[in-house]
């Protein structure tokens, strides 16, 4: 019986009223968008230290180009997570992963689940969020000294896409999230350096597969603290889909293909020498990270330290492209 049949003598039920807010509703809508994780906007400064030198390769309207295109992808990310926020509190999991069972998991992290948002307030700031993003990429591309098809293509594509992902077709609902979280990180490192460049090395190209392997390497360790959320809503994630072991075999082997992406990349001449030694803090960071989670159990804490590793893989990065470009 729903409150609209209750008789004139029966007082109708109310929803418990949401909790007060304490902060600012600006400061709310930064939480939906997850600001605070800014490790995928590093991948422009990647790029840009790909361009930096020699001196004066980087010309006034090449900075400007990465800049706008940085503030786009931030716009288009806070899509993304406002979406799959929206998602996840309609289907139940957001509520199942953050609720009293995961006093580890923060809910303000969640401003639906912690009803300091609404529904329509969170998907107003998504499509604005989205909309914004696609003007700024307008404005990278009428930016771009180089404008090869696959820029403006890949463009397009990392923006439809990205807003897909769990919202409209939901990829991440159909056993696509690991794939894409590295595409994703990919498409941010290439798409500016092409615009700049015109062309795509094989160095960079690696460095774009190993920044994609940031988010997929933390993400992949909240899938398996998620899993029974996931599992609830049909969402297929690896560690939602295998047992614990094969879970745990599963992100092992990504670990290792990681490393050995750099070793090869090193032996076969597409990266210097060098490269595989100067990334080897980031690789046994990366052990330790799998011996946290899968060796001492604290999934939470090994899942922190793939930011970590993210973070510290880029500074190298970084330092790979100014010591090549000096070499």
């Amino acid at each position: 019986m729903t409150d609209s049949t209750l008789t004139t003598t029966t007082a109708p039920a109310e929803r418990p009223a949401p909790p007060p807010r304490t902060d600012s509703k600006l400061k709310t809508y930064a939480r939906l968008g997850k600001l605070d994780v800014y490790d995928y906007y590093l991948g422009t400064f990647i790029a840009l230290s790909a361009v930096l030198l020699p001196a004066g390769t980087l010309t006034g309207r090449t900075a400007v180009l990465f800049g706008v295109f940085l503030v786009g992808q931030i716009f288009l990310l806070m899509a993304m997570t406002a979406f799959d926020d929206v998602t996840g509190f309609r289907d139940g999991s957001d509520i199942t992963n953050y609720g009293p069972d995961h006093p580890l998991r923060n809910v303000q992290r969640k401003p639906l689940v912690a009803g300091t948002l609404t529904v329509s307030e969170a998907l107003r700031f998504a499509w604005a969020s989205a909309v914004l993003a696609a003007l700024l990429f307008g404005v990278t591309a009428f930016l771009a000294p180089h404008r090869p098809a696959w820029t403006a293509i890949g463009l397009v594509v990392l923006w439809v896409v990205t807003l897909q992902y769990s919202y409209g077709v939901k990829l991440s609902y159909h056993g696509f999230q690991e794939i894409y979280l590295v595409a994703l990180g990919f498409a941010l490192v290439i798409l500016p350096y092409g615009m700049v460049t015109g062309r795509a090395t094989g160095f960079l190209l690696v460095q774009a597969v190993l920044f994609g392997f940031g988010p997929l390497m933390f993400g992949v360790y909240s899938n398996t603290n998620d899993v029974d959320g996931d599992r609830s809503v049909g969402r297929p994630t690896v560690a939602a889909l295998v047992s614990e072991r094969g879970n745990a075999r599963f992100i092992g082997a990504l670990s290792l293909g990681e490393f050995l992406t750099i070793a090869t990349a090193s032996a076969v001449g597409i990266a210097p020498w060098w490269f595989v030694l100067l990334m080897l803090p980031a690789s046994l960071l990366r052990l330790r990270q799998y011996l946290l989670g899968f060796r001492s159990g604290d999934i939470m804490r090994a899942r922190r330290t793939g930011f970590a590793v993210h973070r510290l893989g880029v500074v190298l990065m970084i330092a790979g492209n100014l010591l090549a470009a000096t070499g």
